[in-house]
């Protein structure tokens, strides 16, 4: 990243620049933001400390979690500062690096999903050989691909987005540093940058999201073919709610990202909305939380809480009882 800066920080313009919206609208994104939090590192840490949840398919979805705490972390406490505080400025270096690190981890997700299906498709499809193909090493291999292949990404669309010049206006119209606006402002030609980000979300975006149907039709196939009527239910309403939550994210970020810059405009507030703050609080209610494997152990976690609670206070009370029979009276 080689442009002329001379520019030393920008000024996100937000969601609004409506007063009286952006307190309701704080009260909103912050209670999202907290169940995102709650939501997903619960998960992570029930799929921890449970034995029952260490198999491949909870394994990718710790990551996935993190993947969602990570990029809504990126974006949400600067929205929401932005929105409290209304000081919408961010330095060059800010700016570089929310943008490098959401697209680090959006990119990630989008492989993550990918291997997900494929984890369920051979699982329902090919059970017999489960074991061999999603072994703890190719598990590992899968996550570190996905992360390589992220990273690479991301170096390459922060490289694009601001190896321009920038000696225009600082306003950025968005409500964190994302590509279009960002490329909006420089003062050289971004044409060449433009293609090879729209080259690199296409591969990156339709990639995975065909890995995704092909898995998730083979799923379909195999239910239909072989299950009975209350399991193909079941594994219709699954599949709905998995493929609609991939709709949200995937028809968001298309929209943003395979599209010219020029025919951007206000709607790409509304599409970042969704991928960036709704999909990551919708994330582990979708994906684990209606599950039964997660419904046992959560129970089984409160239950041994619970359990822990009456032992603290019965050992409490003998104490106490102790103490009184040697003629202490306490408060």
């Amino acid at each position: 990243m080689g442009g002329n800066y001379t520019q030393p920080r920008f000024i996100l313009l937000g969601i609004t620049d409506t007063p009286w919206v952006q307190a309701p609208l704080f009260v909103l994104f912050l209670l999202i933001y907290i169940v995102t939090l709650v939501g997903n590192i619960g998960l992570m840490v029930l799929v921890w400390v449970a034995p029952s949840l260490h198999t491949p398919m909870y394994f990718f979805l710790t990551h996935f979690s993190l993947a969602d705490v990570c990029y809504s972390t990126v974006i949400s406490p600067k929205m929401l500062t932005d929105l409290l505080l209304g000081d919408k400025t961010i330095s060059w270096l800010g700016c570089v690096t929310q943008f490098h690190l959401f697209a680090l981890f959006v990119t990630a997700e989008c492989h993550l999903l990918a291997v997900m299906a494929y984890d369920r498709h051979v699982a329902i499809c090919h059970p017999l050989s489960y074991v061999l193909v999603v072994s703890p090493r190719a598990c590992w291999q899968l996550v570190a691909w996905c992360y390589l292949v992220a990273s690479l990404s991301a170096l390459l669309y922060t490289g694009c987005t601001f190896r321009g010049s920038f000696c225009g206006p600082n306003h950025v119209d968005h409500f964190f540093c994302d590509a279009s606006p960002v490329l909006r402002l420089a003062c050289s030609d971004t044409r060449g940058c433009e293609a090879a980000i729209f080259t690199l979300a296409a591969a990156n975006g339709l990639g995975t999201s065909v890995v995704i149907l092909l898995s998730y039709g083979r799923i379909l196939h195999a239910v239909v073919g072989t299950s009975s009527a209350p399991s193909r239910a079941r594994a219709f309403r699954t599949c709905a709610s998995h493929l609609a939550s991939v709709a949200v994210f995937y028809g968001s970020l298309f929209f943003m990202y395979l599209q010219p810059a020029s025919q951007h405009g206000s709607q790409d507030k509304v599409a970042s909305v969704l991928y960036t703050v709704v999909s990551p609080m919708l994330n582990p209610f979708i994906y684990s939380l209606r599950n039964r494997e997660v419904k046992a152990a959560l129970g089984r976690g409160r239950r041994r809480v619970l359990n822990f609670c009456w032992q603290q206070r019965g050992a409490a009370c003998g104490i106490r009882e102790s103490w009184n029979g040697l003629g202490w009276r306490g408060p």
